[in-house]
């Protein structure tokens, strides 16, 4: 039923940042909608989600002549509501 391809926890200086606003970044595949994202985060985590924004990063080219583009991921941000968390750094979550 919640069926999620694969989710990383994001840590970079920005998303560290976004934690005292309760929000958390996370790679997902790019097959991936909004409401999937949602619905496994408040299932799996049993927190309650505000609100979801999604985004790619710019697309880059591959050196060495190819022409191809290279697939990158959606990335996810994650707003939870006041008193809920995600607990970090736990590998069983994430793949």
């Amino acid at each position: 039923m919640y069926e999620v391809q694969c989710l990383d926890l994001v840590l970079t200086e920005k998303s560290v940042n976004l934690f005292e606003k309760n929000q958390y970044i996370l790679n997902v595949d790019s097959g991936s909608n909004k409401t999937k994202i949602k619905n496994w985060i408040e299932h799996f985590f049993n927190v309650k989600v505000i609100g979801v924004n999604s985004y790619r990063s710019p697309q880059k080219k591959e050196k060495g002549g190819n022409k191809k583009n290279r697939m990158h991921d959606k990335r996810m941000i994650i707003t939870l509501k006041p008193g809920y968390s995600i607990p970090l750094f736990t590998s069983k979550y994430f793949c």
